[in-house]
Parts: structure tokens; sequence; C-alpha cells
């Protein structure tokens, strides 16, 4: 149950960014709000080689594998909106299948990142915050670009109040948040 509870989180942070780039031009995606900012595109090649280096072999190799080269990934090379798709989409493939197939007792066994040894549902733990921190500021990003035209990927400012009627008008059940994106 915790593994599918763990999918489910991720699936929701990686839909976060799809939505954002849906919304924007291929020129926006490269746009930096200051001279050493980063692109959306360059927090995606980012997340690109963080989730290559920790998913590949998560259980048996350190996080951090030696041909990763993360100095690289801060410098705007990605030039198509579909060579940053592909990125994003290896890297998600790498992650989702890592954690598709582990079982329970796998979340207890020790993995290393940078010779730190984590449990493994620490480690997961761990790159879920850092990926929700990165696609958080994909977002933000989609949002300054857009200002105005820039459509709420959650409850919209102002709207709690019509977004909370709806969900206590409706019968108390158990169900995983994101089951309604």
């Amino acid at each position: 149950m915790k593994v599918e509870s763990i999918l489910k989180l991720f699936n929701y942070y990686k839909s976060l960014g799809e939505r954002t780039f849906e919304a924007l031009s291929d020129e926006e995606l490269h746009w930096e709000p200051a001279p050493d900012a980063n692109s959306i595109s360059i927090i995606v090649k980012h997340l690109w080689g963080n989730m290559l280096s920790r998913w590949t072999n998560f259980l048996t190799e350190d996080g951090e594998k030696d041909w990763r080269n993360r100095d690289d990934e801060f410098k705007e090379t990605i030039k198509t909106r579909e060579e940053m798709l592909f990125k994003w989409e290896e890297g998600w493939k790498c992650l989702l299948g890592a954690v598709g197939n582990l079982n329970e007792e796998d979340l207890e066994r020790t993995v290393y990142i940078r010779n730190e040894g984590h449990i493994a549902l620490d480690a997961i733990h761990r790159q879920l915050a850092h990926y929700s921190y990165h696609v958080g500021q994909i977002v933000y990003l989609g949002k300054l670009i857009k200002g105005e035209e820039w459509q709420s990927l959650s409850i919209p400012k102002g709207g709690s109040t019509k977004y909370n009627e709806k969900k206590f008008s409706s019968e108390k059940k158990d169900r995983h948040f994101t089951d309604e994106v």
C-alpha cells in the first residue's frame, strides 16, 4: 500500500509539471527571470539527471553515479520542447519503474546517496521533497510568465470558500487526494 501511495504522489507532481508545459510556448520554456536563474528547461534537465542517477539500480548502487555531470545540468543546452519532454519522460520512466518494482520489504532496505545510508523509504521521501520543490519552481515560473492568463492548477486565489463548500457537501470517504486530479 505504501508503494502505491508513493507512486500516486510522484505522478501528481509529474502532472503539475506537464500541465505547466502545456500552458507555455516553446520560447517561454527557456525564459530566465534573472541572469543567474534557471529556466524551466534547465530545471527539467536537472531533474532528468538526478532521476537517472538516483533511480538507476536504486537498491544496489549509490544514488550519485560517477557518470552524472550535475554541473552540466544547469547549462542551457536543451534547444526544443521535444528534447525537453524526452528528458522529462526518460527521467520519470526511470523513477516510476524503479518505485513500481519495489515491494513493502524493500522500503526498509538500506540505500546510499553519496555514501550516506538511508532506509529506502527515507531516500524516497528525500527525492519526493526534492522533485516537488523543483516542480513548484516550474509552476511558479509558468505563473510568472503567463501573468493574468495563468489558469491555477490547484485552488485558485479567492476560491477556497467555494472549494470547501463543494468538499464538505459530499459524503466522507477514504480516497487519495490525487484521485480527483
